[in-house]
């Protein structure tokens, strides 16, 4: 192998029973480069990075796989394996104990020693000393519960840094940052490859490649499809190896006709639950026509999701103003109360507040919609499997049944499962946090296409999104949230990106 490179796959191969998640897979990445691996949920990036870190020892898979001319050969306590070699991984999900220190999370199961106790001032300052190297801004005797998601995502850095980490592997970083950490997160990835780490990140977010990478690997259905310098492609022809066609729009065109108001937010502010004395949403009014996309952008901590919860009956206690659908004023108080006015929330967080993952799709697809199946003391099967097989086509889930475990699917599946329960509520207003967080382009485009089969089918949709490509290219118009009061709403036809952001940074005159 040339010295430039770091790490070579070689024709690998992963299969699991039925299926083949990887197929003669075969790339280089270059040494101290940051390099973009991309594709599609189901594509293979999961396997590989497992592979590389150690999660499925050597054996368990054909080929090999390279790191400085060593052949990787992990087995047994392999994931302990692959960090002493130098590979480290900070997954999506943070493997971090809230109640202990920075420092502890850092050093946790290799604390330095002192006649046989801990050496907490060793550990400290070694904590601080790679702090300070990689100039990231945390406070090393802080518990990390008193961090943001951001800073938390450095100490995950740290840690693996700690233990001299030559390849790290970032798996969706951004997903659940801000504006302000991304940007603080490409300064330390830049700062990192300047001190010679080279750096392998996963991202579904296209933009972000051509904001951070230097070469860019595409995998479509377990195959490697191309590697090339990020500098010689762009956005389209990147999403087109992806999905195996040239796709000529991202968002579908609607053919929305929205008519009456469906539901009418009016003067509603919404103090903490935790500080009754704190408003989290101030005095906001809106509406939204049935057949109509309302997005709702915002930085984070802008109240975007305490809004929507809220109405949804989820968040707020103590409220003010009122919430009115088809004129009248109604009183919410729990998703309960909520789904029986016809109002339905796909969470922003589907593993922890949409799913049991454990549990099937038809499990989780029935579950909040048991009475439209029971009967006294019974369950009406033949109707329940009926029901959730027509919703579950409808948003065209992709399973060979539905009694396979939700864990089993990808993102996007997943993601299509919580869709279906709320659908199969009838909802007249569908509320959508996040509704593409965390998966792919090619299922995106689906999700996007069925909120537009819903618009023409009546339902008033609220959307909150955290991407302002997604907020301009699906909303008929847009409110904007800043530090939980509304800045403005503007139509679709006369919004961009930067009106949004002087309204969502509170900027406007």
């Amino acid at each position: 192998m040339s010295k430039d490179y770091i790490l070579e796959i070689e024709n690998v191969t992963k299969k699991f029973p039925g299926i083949t998640a990887l197929k003669d897979v075969t790339f280089k990445v270059k040494r101290g480069q940051i390099h973009g691996i991309c594709g599609e949920n189901g594509a293979g990036k999961s396997t590989l990075m497992k592979i590389l870190s150690g999660v499925y020892p050597y054996g368990t898979y054909d080929g090999k796989i390279m790191l400085n001319d060593e052949e990787l050969k992990f087995s047994g306590s392999s994931i302990r394996q692959a960090i002493e070699k130098g590979i480290a991984i900070v997954y999506q999900e943070l493997a971090l104990i809230p109640q202990m220190t920075v420092g502890e999370n850092i050093y946790l199961g290799r604390e330095p020693q002192l006649a046989g106790s801990i050496n907490w001032h060793k550990l400290y300052s070694n904590t601080e000393k790679i702090l300070k190297k990689y100039n990231l801004d945390i406070p090393y005797i802080a518990k990390v519960s008193s961090l943001g998601v951001g800073k938390q995502q450095m100490v995950e850095i740290a840690k693996a840094l700690s233990e001299d980490a030559k390849v790290l592997i970032l798996d969706e970083p951004t997903s659940a940052l801000t504006e302000t950490e991304v940007d603080t997160l490409m300064d330390i990835l830049n700062l990192l490859k300047e001190k010679g780490v080279t750096c392998i990140y996963i991202s579904h977010k296209i933009e972000e490649f051509f904001r951070i990478t230097d070469t860019i690997t595409v995998l479509r259905d377990g195959q490697h499809v191309n590697t090339l310098p990020t500098k010689e492609t762009n956005i389209e022809k990147v999403i087109a190896m992806m999905v195996g066609r040239e796709m000529t729009e991202r968002f579908p065109e609607g053919n929305r006709k929205p008519s009456s108001v469906a539901i009418e937010v009016n003067n509603l502010t919404v103090y903490d639950p935790l500080n009754p004395d704190k408003i989290k949403i101030d005095n906001v009014s809106f509406d939204v026509r049935e057949g109509e996309i309302l997005g709702i952008a915002g930085l984070m901590g802008s109240g975007r999701s305490e809004l929507v919860t809220t109405i949804f009956g989820e968040y707020g206690v103590k409220t003010t103003g009122n919430v009115k659908i088809n004129g009248k004023v109604v009183k919410i108080n729990s998703a309960k109360d909520a789904m029986e006015n016809r109002l339905n929330l796909v969470p922003e967080d589907r593993q922890k507040l949409g799913l049991i993952v454990l549990q099937s799709i038809i499990k989780n697809i029935s579950l909040p919609n048991i009475r439209q199946f029971s009967g006294f003391l019974t369950i009406n099967k033949h109707k329940e499997l009926h029901e959730c097989e027509k919703v579950a086509k409808k948003v065209n889930i992709k399973c060979s049944s539905l009694h396979d475990v939700v864990n089993s699917l990808s993102g996007g599946n997943q993601q299509k499962v919580v869709i279906s329960k709320s659908l199969l509520s009838k909802p007249k207003v569908l509320i959508l946090d996040e509704p593409t967080r965390g998966i792919d382009v090619g299922a995106k485009y689906e999700i996007y296409k069925l909120m537009n089969q819903l618009a023409n089918e009546g339902v008033a949709i609220i959307m909150v999104s955290s991407e302002l490509p997604e907020i301009l290219g699906m909303s008929d118009r847009i409110l904007v949230m800043s530090e939980g009061k509304c800045t403005g709403i503007l139509d679709r036809k006369n919004a961009t990106q930067e009106k949004i952001m002087t309204l969502a940074t509170g900027m406007q005159k």
